[in-house]
Formats: C-alpha cells, structure tokens, sequence
C-alpha cells in the first residue's frame, strides 16, 4: 500500500496532494509498527502512536475536495488517466488491509480500533482523491453502465 501511494505522489502535479500522500506515507509505517507488536506481550517496547487526529485530518481533506466535486450521481470505472487509475489501485489495496486487519483481529491477534478505522478512512480518501484527480487533469469520469 505504501508503495502503491508512493507511485500516486510520484504522479501528482498538486503539491498539496503530495503533502498529504506523504503523511500518509508516513501514518502508514505507524500502522506498521502497531501491527508488528502486540503492547501485552512487548509493555516495553515504544513504538509510535496512531491518533484520532490521523483519522480526522484525512476527513477534513475529503471535505475540502468533496467541496470542489459535483455530486456524484453515478459509480465511475477506474481509468481516465493513470495518476486517477493509481489513486483506484491504492485504494483496493487499501481495502485489502483493511479486510486483512479485521481477519487478523478475528483470529484472536491484537490490531487496535484506531487502525482499522484509520486503514477504512483512508480508502475513501483515495476514492475521493481518484476522483479530485480526474476534475484537476480535466478528465471526465467514466461511468458505470449496468446491463440491465
């Protein structure tokens, strides 16, 4: 995944995109560190902490592009141009975690609420950014046309 935002930062021509992909970039060896150590059987150990304002700070990024986007008023297909269909990619593989991370926990192993809720927020946020992308590179989105 971090790999995955690293190629989506490396496309941006929005520096604030950037910015915030590289914080991103960073939580993410966070959320790495609290998966890698279970604090009952490592008390000792230090390791960085994931915190409700990394969940808000990619819900007030949402809001502010959600701001600049029509509605939406249908699904749209990844594509359209690479950085939106890299911001798609991202985020499967951000939902993939996540659904690794709630197994995890099921089997009886530790993952904290906050990073699962960070892990879930952060897949809108690449959904959202898909879709910032598109309107900044003055692509239209390609929508969903269901057989029916």
């Amino acid at each position: 995944l971090n790999a995955h935002i690293g190629l989506l930062s490396d496309m941006q021509q929005q520096p604030e995109v950037s910015i915030v992909l590289r914080e991103v970039q960073d939580r993410l060896f966070t959320v790495g560190s609290s998966l890698a150590c279970d604090p009952e059987k490592e008390p000792g150990f230090k390791i960085p902490d994931l915190r409700e304002s990394d969940v808000e700070y990619l819900e007030k990024e949402i809001d502010r592009m959600n701001e600049q986007l029509e509605p939406m008023r249908f699904f749209v297909l990844p594509g359209g141009h690479v950085a939106v269909s890299q911001a798609h990619v991202a985020r499967c593989v951000c939902r993939r975690a996540e659904r690794a991370c709630v197994d995890l926990r099921e089997a009886g192993e530790f993952v904290d609420d906050l990073v699962i809720k960070y892990i879930n927020r952060l897949s809108d946020y690449l959904f959202v950014l898909s879709r910032y992308i598109a309107k900044i590179a003055g692509v239209t989105e390609i929508p969903w046309r269901p057989r029916v």
